[in-house]
Parts: structure tokens; C-alpha cells; sequence
């Protein structure tokens, strides 16, 4: 499909209520490949996007294509191109930082909102200013370094995209040899990797829109949180009231920022049953 001229490919299944997933760094749609067919034999039209720059999806060149206000656009088009009033957003890592945003931007799109391990963006603006949150998130200072980051991440083929899903994990084998050669496929695509590093340099510098300080989330929304995340604090899970009006947070103490591929069948569980609640 064509999005804000960017032409995404997608995975989608079943039929019924739609439901858009999507994923975070370094991954790709694979990310979702338990939650999907879960969702469509739950009654679920589920539709999982490469987003631009990833894997098969388009890779417009240049930082501010990849600015917060693109990435949003994008997914609501998907929407509107389903032909669907409005939809549930599933966002995982930068789909859940993407999911936040179109949640303040666009609520006329939004049905429910389910965000795995990925912070507020206030929430977030405040943790980065205390050290334990600053320590946890030094790449997103290094992926502002022209072509060294390229170069890092592609080293010894691909050594360090294989160390963060491996490593992170919650228990050896939550990504079998399989499951990483297909990101490294992906990352290893032409012009794939400046283009998953863009979503980290626009967010510095090309910000987006700012919004009121007053814009809150308004859609019925599920948190879940992997407590084990390396990557970000577990405190981020903490106080969403302040920006959200109706908000439900689901702590699993075992699991990490890889949360749907450590405990595929108890996110599925959550996610389903929290779809089915009527408004």
C-alpha cells in the first residue's frame, strides 16, 4: 500500500475489527508473527506494516523523513486506506513511541491503544533527566554520528543487531538463529540500516509538532512492561494517569523490552481481552 507517498508492505490477518501493529528497532512485521494469527482467530483483522525505512517497506532518504509527524501520517493512512472510522494500535518499542503520538494527534483514529514497553513522550522527557534513564539510553546519543553507527551495527556481520536480541532476552532461545538471520536480512537491505538509525536522529532533531501540554490520551489504553527492559527504566510504567484518562498497566516481572517474544501467549491473553472490552 502507499502511505504519505511511502509504499509499506504489509502482513495482515483474519477479518473483523482492525487492529495496526507495529514494531520497534531492530525488527521488523516478523516482530508480530505469534500475535497475528492470535488476533484473527479472535475475531481480529490484524494488519502489521514494515514501517518506512524497514525491511521491504520504502526508504525515502534524508533525516526528516523520518521525523514523529511522517511516521504518524503514515499509519493513519493505513487506517483510512482499510477503509476503517477507527482502528486499535498495537506499538512495540518505536511503534509504541509512534502509537503515543498519533493517540495525542489523531483520537478520531483511535479505538484503543495497547503500547508494549515504549514511554510516554512526557514521561520519557522527564526519566532522561535523571542518570539511571540517561546511562540506559547512550546509543540514542551515538546514532547521532554520521555514518559510524552504519558502520558499527553492519561489523562482523551484523554482531551487534544479533548481541541486542540475543542478549536481551529474557531466557536463551526467545529468538532462535532463524529469528535473527531474518533481521539481519532486513537491516542488511540497501539503505535499510542510515534508515532505522534516521527514526533516532530525527527525533532530535526534527522533533515535530509540539503539542499543548494539556493533550492527553483520551483512547482506553493498555501498558504492558516488561520489567527486565535494559533499555528503559521501569519507572516509566509509572504515574500514565497524568497524561492518560483511562490507562490499565500490566507489569511482567520476568520478561524484557522484548516482551511479545518473551511471553507470546500471556501478551496475546492481555491484549485480546482488552480488545474485547466495550467502551
Amino acid at each position: 500500500m502507499k502511505a504519505s507517498a511511502v509504499r509499506l508492505h504489509v502482513q495482515e490477518s483474519g477479518s473483523g475489527p482492525l487492529v495496526i501493529l507495529l514494531h520497534g528497532f531492530p525488527e521488523f512485521s516478523y516482530s508480530w508473527r505469534q500475535l497475528l494469527p492470535a488476533l484473527a482467530s479472535a475475531g481480529f483483522h490484524a494488519v502489521a506494516p514494515d514501517l518506512r525505512g524497514y525491511n521491504l517497506s520504502d526508504k525515502p532518504r534524508g533525516v526528516s523523513s523520518y521525523a514523529i509527524d511522517e511516521l504518524v501520517s503514515d499509519v493513519a493512512r493505513l487506517i483510512e486506506e482499510r477503509g476503517a472510522a477507527r482502528a486499535a494500535v498495537v506499538g512495540h518499542d518505536w511503534g509504541g513511541i509512534i502509537a503515543w503520538r498519533l493517540a495525542m494527534m489523531r483520537p478520531d483514529l483511535l479505538d484503543r491503544l495497547v503500547i508494549l514497553n515504549a514511554p510516554h513522550p512526557a514521561a520519557y522527557r522527564r526519566a532522561i533527566t535523571r542518570t539511571t534513564q540517561l546511562l540506559r539510553s547512550w546509543y540514542v546519543l551515538v546514532f547521532q554520528l554520521p555514518w559510524l553507527p552504519e558502520r558499527w551495527l553492519a561489523a562482523n556481520d551484523f554482531a551487534s543487531i544479533r548481541g541486542i536480541l540475543r542478549d536481551g532476552a529474557a531466557r536463551a532461545g526467545v529468538f532462535t538463529e532463524f529469528d535473527i538471520g531474518r533481521y539481519v536480512e532486513a537491516a542488511a537491505r540497501p539503505g535499510a540500516l542510515t534508515a532505522m538509525l534516521n527514526y533516532y536522529r530525527a527525533a532530535v532533531r526534527r522533533p515535530g509538532r509540539t503539542l499543548r501540554a494539556s493533550a492527553r490520551v483520551t483512547a482506553p489504553t493498555l501498558v504492558i512492561w516488561g520489567m527486565r527492559d535494559r533499555f528503559l527504566d521501569a519507572s516509566l510504567a509509572d504515574g500514565l494517569e497524568r497524561w492518560v484518562d483511562d490507562v490499565r498497566v500490566e507489569r511482567l516481572p520476568e520478561a524484557t523490552h522484548w516482551v511479545q517474544h518473551d511471553e507470546p501467549a500471556r501478551v496475546a491473553e492481555l491484549i485480546v481481552a482488552f480488545l474485547r472490552l466495550r467502551r
